[in-house]
C-alpha cells in the first residue's frame, strides 16, 4: 500500500497527494495526519491535489473527512492546487466540501492558515472576563 507523505513547513502540515487515492490509503492518510497533528500540535494542513486529475465522490469525502478530523484537533485545513476540471466535477456531483477552505496554490493556502490564527488570536471572546469588583 502507498503512503501519502506529510510535511511538517513551520505549524503546517503539508500533504501533497501525488497516487491513485484507494480505500485503503485514504484511511491511512486519515489516520498518520491525525497523528501528525497532534504530535506536531500543528494548526494547519494544506493538501495539495495539484496531481490529481479527476477527483470522484470518494476523494470528495475523504476530503471533507480529513478537513472533520482535523478541526477537531484544532487544526485548519485548505485546499490547494485544484484544477478547474476538478472543480466542475465537484459541483456537479454536489459535493460542497464543507469546512474546506480552497486556495490556488501552496503560497496562499499558507497565508490563509495564517491569517486565521492571527485572527483566532485577536478573537475577544478570547480574552479573560474580569473578576468582578466589590463596592465600597
Amino acid at each position: 500500500m502507498e503512503r501519502v507523505p506529510i510535511l511538517k513547513i513551520g505549524d503546517i502540515l503539508l500533504v501533497s497527494i501525488q497516487v491513485d487515492m484507494s480505500d485503503q490509503t485514504a484511511v491511512a492518510l486519515q489516520e498518520d495526519l491525525a497523528e501528525r497533528i497532534v504530535a506536531t500540535g500543528c494548526h494547519g494542513v494544506i493538501i495539495d491535489i495539484t496531481a490529481l486529475d479527476i477527483v470522484d465522490s470518494f476523494v470528495g469525502r475523504m476530503l471533507s473527512t480529513i478537513a472533520s478530523i482535523s478541526r477537531v484537533l484544532d487544526a485548519e485545513t485548505v485546499v490547494v492546487g485544484m484544477r478547474p476540471a476538478v472543480a466542475i466535477t465537484l459541483v456537479e456531483l454536489g459535493l460542497s466540501l464543507n469546512g474546506i477552505r480552497t486556495a490556488l496554490n501552496v503560497e496562499r493556502g499558507m497565508e490563509l492558515i495564517a491569517i486565521d490564527r492571527a485572527d483566532d488570536h485577536d478573537d475577544p471572546d478570547d480574552d479573560p472576563v474580569p473578576e468582578p469588583t466589590a463596592s465600597p
